[in-house]
């Protein structure tokens, strides 16, 4: 592995238990993967000299020819057709054999029709934060402690420095001037600004600095290779004011911090990349999310993790973030399900976890997405939910879907025999059932025509069928939120199951403007068990976007 990525995913899948495991004192503990008991096999698909769809295709093949249980690719893309893009076609060979494919949706976010790895056969994985921070503290002359964001790795002495403040930060002269004192920013919130500070500083070689800022782009900047700490705009007033009414004012710094259970959270990153998907708009995507924020995982030790000044530092663990982590978290979690449930498909596998996930943060309130604004994240940015691995194990009904089901779907996209050949392999594809209504455990419908007369409306409709995997026998309800200006309805409203493995369909509709006037609108249908026992979830999105190809 000469970069890291590899070593860092395949231990978040299936690391086994370390002890004392840390970045440089941040995050310590014991660190494991999500499946600590699995083997790993290892597929070198990206080199040194570049990413080829032909090593990408081999070494997908070589994976699915040795009999792997579950595939996990944080790699991906960008805005290529399913017939030309080189994960899609070695999957489906994949899902023929049985093996689940979990992939990254990419960080190109908060921009929509950004995501890669839309393809229907694998599962789509969008990235989180987690209920964990890293920091430091800053203790004031007036004994009052501020904590901020920080992971700079080095050493720095607790000892007590002159503090001043500089405002912007913007005079590269008086900055240079300036010794064994810590400097204070203000940052002005331009776009670059907290850049620019940071640059400015670290130029000048000061003791170490405090940064205020709300800027949403500060994950970048707190693995500094000099001192620095990051205050939200309130917690740094406080630090001026007390620089302002002293006459010789002095502060500390506490660096190594790890600050759990931080509230709200999980909420979607701001980089994670959005939906619809390019190669195929009519299945929602991204799937699920999961942890990609600062995760802590193996890192080879021949590699820089870090600097300090101008030094490298090296380290067994290293904090990465992106959807390239937080892939394997669901890669994971899908070979615990396989290893109770072994004879579910790749489709019923990723059901489970789609409809079992949450849709709630830790204070009771709906997921908030950071690229958005922390309004409430709509399911392009964040899929069904943040994946909940105890929940999976019990999903009540799933949503599958056969190999004949995708080529149902590659027929109804209208793909020449050729393209469909590509990707299935085989010239001998059935297409007297083409589909583009997938039986999947999402939906998503788009109103957009530019063309429609004002109030003009049409319904689009959805069937979808569910198997009961539950031991005995179970009626269902079913449960829209209302979606503004919409009007879904469910037929039937009931399903009553008999025995385990018993399949029941209904159909859902969605009536609304032939153009609509917001970008997205979304809900979601649930199932619900008379038991209580099983909450069934699907998400619904309807949108006036427009894939332009």
């Amino acid at each position: 592995d000469t970069e890291g990525h590899g070593t860092h995913t395949s231990t978040t899948v299936a690391g086994t238990y370390v002890k004392d495991a840390s970045y440089f004192g941040y995050a310590p503990g014991t660190a494991r993967g999500m499946a600590p008991m699995a083997r790993v096999a290892m597929y070198k698909a990206l080199w040194e000299e570049g990413a080829y769809t032909t090593d990408i295709i081999a070494a997908i093949d070589q994976a699915i020819t040795d009999g792997v249980d579950v595939l996990s690719m944080s790699l991906g893309l960008d805005e290529v057709k399913l017939y030309e893009d080189p994960i899609a076609i070695a999957t489906f060979a994949a899902i023929e054999k049985n093996i689940f494919v979990s992939t990254s949706a990419g960080n190109e976010g908060p921009d929509v029709e950004t995501l890669h790895n839309g393809t229907p056969w694998v599962i789509t994985v969008a990235a989180g934060t987690m209920d964990r921070d890293f920091g430091a503290t800053l203790i004031l002359g007036n004994k009052v402690s501020i904590n901020g964001l920080a992971q700079y790795p080095g050493n720095f002495t607790s000892t007590e420095f002159p503090i001043v403040f500089m405002d912007t930060c913007s005079n590269k002269t008086e900055l240079s001037k300036i010794k064994q004192k810590i400097i204070v920013c203000q940052d002005p919130g331009k776009e670059d600004s907290l850049d620019d500070q940071f640059n400015n500083i670290q130029a000048a070689g000061n003791i170490a600095a405090v940064f205020i800022t709300n800027s949403s782009s500060v994950d970048v900047f707190v693995q500094s290779p000099f001192p620095a700490i990051f205050l939200v705009q309130k917690d740094g007033d406080t630090v001026v004011d007390f620089i302002k009414s002293n006459t010789d004012p002095k502060a500390s710094i506490v660096f190594k911090k790890t600050i759990l259970g931080i509230k709200p959270s999980p909420r979607v990153t701001s980089y994670t990349s959005r939906g619809p998907s390019y190669s195929c708009p009519l299945v929602l995507k991204p799937d699920i999310m999961a942890p990609g924020d600062s995760v802590l995982a193996a890192w080879p030790p021949n590699i820089a993790a870090a600097r300090v000044n101008q030094d490298l530092v090296f380290t067994n663990f290293n904090l990465l973030s992106g959807t390239s982590m937080a892939c394997p978290h669901v890669s994971g979690i899908a070979a615990l399900l396989k290893a109770v449930y072994p004879n579910w498909s790749p489709a019923a596998i990723r059901s489970a976890l789609m409809t079992t996930s949450d849709q709630i943060d830790n204070t009771g309130s709906p997921i908030k997405d950071i690229g958005g604004n922390l309004r409430p994240a709509d399911p392009l940015a964040m899929g069904a939910g943040h994946v909940n691995p105890n929940k999976a194990l019990n999903p009540g009904l799933i949503y599958d879907a056969t190999v004949q089901d995708y080529v149902d779907l590659l027929c109804g996209l209208n793909f020449t025999k050729q393209q469909i050949k590509t990707i299935t392999k085989t010239s001998s594809n059935n297409c007297s059932n083409p589909s583009l209504d997938l039986n999947y455990p999402s939906f998503i419908a788009f109103f957009n025509d530019r063309s429609a007369k004002p109030n003009s409306t049409t319904v689009v409709e959805f069937g979808r069928t569910v198997t009961n995997v539950g031991d005995g026998s179970f009626t269902y309800k079913a449960n829209v939120t209302p979606i503004n200006g919409l009007k879904v309805t469910v037929e039937p409203d009931t399903l009553v199951f008999k025995t385990k493995y018993e399949k029941k369909s209904y159909k859902l509709s969605i009536e609304g403007p032939k153009q609509l006037h917001k970008a997205v609108l979304f809900g979601y249908l649930t199932w619900e068990d008379s038991g209580k026992e099983h909450v069934v979830t699907s998400p619904i999105v309807a949108t006036s976007y427009k894939i332009e190809k």
